[in-house]
């Protein structure tokens, strides 16, 4: 029993990309709405978050470009497109506000991680973003570079 609790912590797959590229303003879980088998490929851990993003498209919120893969045990003739738009669940006020957000210049809405929560639901966190310029990208490059050495040169201390 432990080992499947453990395994169902390690089942948090974060678009690392979105991190780099933006400044993350407002965060926010939705659900998502799967088909067939890709629960139990999501399982697998057959997600990538690499190039996806969040539209808003006739007051209904999707999850763009998102890859995951078929599964090999799944049915042959039962295949969902890999890259399909998925749906995601948010109530009418939360959509309403990040739509007021995102007609803003320079803030969209990305997606930041996808997981398993308490429940054994999956759900999506998604957030309003600004983009970074090109030396805001460098500067955090830098501190995390400085951050590691030093983290490094205190263990070899120890």
């Amino acid at each position: 029993m432990a080992n499947k609790k453990d395994t169902k912590k390690n089942l948090v797959f974060k678009n690392k990309k979105a991190f780099h590229d933006f400044t993350i303003l407002d965060s926010l879980e939705a659900g998502i709405m799967l088909e067939g088998s890709e629960v139990k490929a999501i399982r697998e851990g057959r997600v990538n978050l690499k190039d996806s993003f969040v539209r808003i498209i006739k007051g209904e919120v999707f999850l763009l470009n998102a890859h995951i893969s078929h599964l090999s045990t799944a049915h042959t003739t039962y295949r969902p497109d890999e890259r399909r738009a998925r749906k995601l669940l948010l109530h009418s006020k939360q959509i309403d506000k990040m739509y007021s957000k995102v007609t803003k210049d320079g803030i969209t809405l990305v997606a930041l991680k996808l997981y398993f929560n308490d429940k054994n639901m999956i759900k999506v966190e998604v957030a309003t973003a600004q983009g970074k310029k090109l030396y805001d990208k460098r500067e955090d490059l830098k501190v995390k570079t400085l951050k590691r050495e030093t983290e490094q040169v205190l263990k070899s201390y120890k």
